[in-house]
């Protein structure tokens, strides 16, 4: 029922304060029918008073007052009204105008003659219904409510001690309804603006669980699509390969379907990591580097794809930034290389003929790369779409592999390490995608990483003439094969491991150099495994030990904490494994020979 004395528009998302003063506006419209039924009956009481000076400025009164609440009512209407301040101000100032009315139409009925018990009892009555008109706002019933029933009080008391008593009570009996009516609609205004926060919450959730629900159903649909592409060709090769299907696959399908395969990994690599920055648990390692060994590295990566299409592929870098002690930039290296690649590889991948050009500049206080092609080009829709998850031009992108995830995931990593990435483009011209990131003319270059040939006695860790006994814990056999055949592909010897707990007694039983342990696995999981090999003490507790996790940043964090020394992401490369055996094992105890009975063991 109270609610109704809210205007619908105002209601979503209204504090009590402003709740009580929408509906002492909503009862304005009655205060003034209520002046035009008091004028006649005003004007005959009037006419029976002897002072006809008076009573025409009592008249004016009135009218000017009228006039003031009809202004106010207007005023209402208007954006400056929504200041719950100032409205409050404003509608103390009309129910105080009301009084001052109240006031003069007392003093006049005291010297009106044979009208003045009517004109009195009218003042009463005015008073009354001031009370009652400013009930749901409490700061204006306490303020214009006493002043309103002065007048009268004073005129009565003029009169008598009972016309004084009769009229005190029944100010007094209204001032208490109306408090009491004042506290029910104050409950009442708690209770909508509890509701419309409410709802205010559940609409928020329920946009976040549609956004989810539809991020989840493109995340679907896209990898369906390109797994299904993907494996399918892959299959068929590996069928071909077997002797099930045609003849032996030549080299280029061979090639075609290693590609295939890459552009699986790196669909999924490009979903977990927009997954994991969209929940904001992307962690980044902030560093100063040298962006002009990056986009060279970057561009060298590119390049035979880029002659393999006949393209050419340009490195431009400013020579301040080829000086030495210029400084540095500052972000995560391996965020800032993936943003590059995905550019320059969007490049390559829908430039039919032309060129790619990288350019590398100081802006300053930030260091810019722009990378530009003679591409197809896309209009301002087009472009905006082509930074949205999971979405792709069609125009450009039939055809050409990927998840459609590069540019918003590029973005998003862009903004986390404090930068931006804009684009620019023109149909039949190209674009231009330009990446600025921090730098910092104080930071010192880190020195470049000591050669994997270097002499062991100087260099000591992981070299091709230092082998290391590595222990391998994963409970997936194919996980398993992959990381033997790496490792010792990289010259060192394996043993295998089918669960944590299986780990932990193989350590007290033969030394190893390094432990590479899955971060899930029954029995124990790598954060637990790592804990229990910590805790065993001794030289074996000092092992190093990498986690090999599916991705999930608190997986990460768990194995960290529990003492991994390092920590890599699935699916897994020889680069990346060798990289991590390096860092991990540097400083190891030299190596002794492994019981050959051991190696089978798991």
């Amino acid at each position: 029922m109270f609610r109704s004395l809210i205007p619908p528009a105002a209601r979503g998302g209204l504090s009590t304060s402003f709740q009580a003063l929408q509906a002492q506006t909503a009862l304005l419209p009655y205060a003034l029918l209520l002046f035009g039924v008091s004028l006649p009956i005003y004007v005959w009481a009037g006419s029976y008073a002897p002072n006809a000076v008076w009573m025409a400025a009592s008249f004016a009164i009135f009218a000017i007052n009228f006039g003031a609440f009809y202004a106010i009512i207007n005023w209402l209407n208007q954006p400056a009204a929504r200041d719950v301040g100032l409205r409050g101000r404003v509608q103390i100032l009309g129910a105080l105008l009301w009084a001052g009315a109240v006031a003069q139409v007392a003093a006049f009925g005291a010297g009106a003659g044979p009208g003045q018990e009517p004109i009195l009892v009218m003042a009463a009555a005015a008073a009354a219904v001031c009370m009652a008109f400013t009930t749901p706002n409490l700061a204006a019933l306490l303020i214009a409510g006493p002043a309103a029933a002065a007048g009268p009080l004073v005129a009565f008391f003029a009169l008598g001690p009972t016309h004084a008593l009769m009229s005190w009570g029944a100010f007094a009996l209204t001032m208490a309804l109306c408090l009491v009516f004042n506290r029910v609609l104050r409950q009442q205004f708690t209770l909508a603006a509890e509701r419309e926060e409410l709802m205010s919450e559940r609409a928020v959730s329920l946009s976040g669980a549609q956004a989810l629900a539809r991020s989840k159903s493109d995340i679907l649909a896209t990898l369906s699509h390109e797994i299904r592409n993907g494996l399918t060709g892959v299959i068929h090769v590996l069928a071909a390969a077997c002797g099930q299907v045609g003849r032996a696959p030549s080299r280029e399908q061979l090639n075609a379907a290693l590609d295939a395969a890459r552009d699986l990994i790196a669909v999924l690599d490009a979903t977990l990591d927009s997954e994991t920055a969209q929940a904001g648990r992307l962690t980044l390692e902030v560093q100063a580097f040298d962006p002009v060994r990056l986009a060279r590295d970057a561009a060298l990566l590119e390049r035979p794809y880029a002659l393999a299409k006949g393209l050419e592929l340009a490195v431009h870098i400013e020579p301040a930034l080829e000086a030495a002690g210029w400084g540095a930039a500052v972000a995560d290296p391996m965020r800032a290389r993936q943003i590059l690649a995905n550019l320059l590889g969007n490049g390559v991948k829908y430039t039919l003929r032309g060129r790619v050009e990288l350019r590398v500049e100081r802006r300053g206080d930030q260091l810019v790369f722009q990378v530009a092609d003679t591409g197809p080009g896309l209009d301002a829709d087009e472009l905006g779409r082509a930074f949205e998850p999971f979405r792709r031009v069609d125009r450009t992108g039939a055809g050409v592999p990927g998840a459609g995830l590069g540019l918003s995931l590029s973005r998003d990593l862009a903004r986390l390490m404090g930068g931006s990435l804009e684009a620019s483009s023109a149909l039949g011209v190209g674009s231009c995608f330009t990446l600025a990131l921090p730098c910092d003319e104080g930071a010192a270059l880190p020195l470049p990483a000591p050669l994997v040939e270097a002499p062991a006695a100087k260099a000591p860790g992981l070299s091709q003439a230092r082998p290391l006994r590595v222990l391998v814990a994963e409970d997936d056999a194919l996980n398993a094969a992959m990381m033997r055949a790496i490792l010792e592909q990289l010259g060192h010897q394996v043993v295998h491991a089918q669960n944590g707990r299986r780990a932990v007694e193989l350590v007290q039983i033969c030394d190893f150099d390094l432990l590479m342990l899955d971060g899930r696995m029954p029995e124990l999981d790598g954060a637990e495994t790592t804990a229990a090999v910590r805790r065993l003490g001794g030289g074996i507790s000092a092992t190093p030990i990498i986690a090999v996790i599916g991705g999930e940043a608190d997986e990460a964090e768990a194995c960290m904490e529990a003492g991994a020394d390092a920590v890599i992401r699935k699916p897994v490369s020889v680069a990346a494994v060798a990289r991590a055996v390096a860092d991990a094992a540097a400083g190891v105890r030299a190596p002794a020979p492994m019981p050959a009975a051991l190696q089978a063991a798991g």
